[in-house]
């Protein structure tokens, strides 16, 4: 009779876990569900106080739901204001999102959510201190924080140094610029720093972070080309070589530099050539260089 009723307790036991299993990815649905339609009223707000309240209920129902158990694993793809990228090496993600207000500039909200072996949540609110950096160069913590909207996270490891991770960014800034970001999280022990000397070449000295600003109406790219092994972005440059430092006239000159990976550091590398994949399209291609009318296959 012990034995069977053992086998009776095991079995519930084992039924019971996989339910709860089961009911934690259906909560955080219901969970990304709501935090859906509060997104909507953030957006569908008039008024810069009303946006940041209906806001902080949001972060606050975000919080809710990564306090479940192993939420770290749950995606929240269908919460689309919000982008959620994983370090390749799955140590950590960033959840980071922006509020547009009345006067055309940008809030940003965000945290840093650790993969913690138990799955209990170990959680690094992001503070957006943006209006109060006298100085872009600062380097700072989770509390100070350059906010931005991440989109890409690229690991580097030196020798036995601790590794850092590199952070490119969207930061939407005003009604005429928009700003986006390189910069660089490091973790020593129970703290996050953003920034740091790592960046080598010309007019680079001393930057612990990469700020690009053009005109609104452009666009700009920053972004890791595997062909190329280097992370590639635009060179922008004034519409008007007379009118220098006036960023609302600036954009893509046409060229491309990168910051290739080196002994541990983020090295400049001007002017670079990137090569397509081939393309069905390339024979009706004509290259002004050489004059050559493509030959038209139809």
């Amino acid at each position: 009779m012990k034995v069977i009723r053992f086998y009776i307790l095991f079995v519930f036991g084992t039924l019971s876990l996989g339910l709860r299993a089961q009911q934690r990815p259906g909560t955080l649905n219901v969970f990304q569900d709501t935090l859906i339609k509060i997104s909507a009223r953030v957006v569908a707000a008039q008024a810069d106080a009303q946006k940041l309240e209906i806001n902080g209920i949001f972060v606050k129902t975000l919080v809710e739901a990564l306090k479940m158990p192993n939420s770290f694993s749950y995606p929240f793809d269908s919460l689309k204001n919000v982008s959620v990228i994983q370090s390749p090496d799955q140590a950590f993600r960033i959840l980071s999102w922006y509020v547009l207000l009345e006067n055309g500039t940008y809030r940003y909200y965000g945290a840093v959510q650790m993969n913690t072996k138990s799955g209990q949540l170990k959680l690094y609110p992001l503070i957006d201190q943006t209006d109060h950096f006298s100085d872009p160069n600062v380097i700072t913590n989770n509390q100070k924080w350059f906010g931005a909207r991440y989109y890409e996270i690229i690991p580097v490891t030196s020798g036995s140094r601790l590794p850092y991770y590199v952070l490119l960014g969207w930061k939407g800034n005003t009604q005429l610029t928009t700003k986006k970001v390189i910069d660089i999280l490091s973790f020593d022990q129970e703290k996050l720093t953003f920034g740091a000397p790592v960046f080598d070449g010309k007019e680079l000295k001393g930057k612990n972070r990469v700020i690009f600003e053009y005109a609104k109406s452009n666009a700009m790219t920053l972004k890791t080309d595997l062909k190329a092994g280097m992370i590639i972005f635009d060179h922008l440059a004034s519409f008007d070589p007379e009118i220098k430092g006036k960023f609302e006239y600036y954009g893509s000159d046409g060229t491309f530099d990168g910051f290739k990976i080196i002994g541990g550091r983020l090295k400049l590398q001007e002017d670079i050539t990137l090569n397509n994949d081939p393309n069905a399209n390339d024979a009706l291609y004509a290259d002004p260089k050489k004059n050559i009318k493509p030959t038209r296959k139809f």
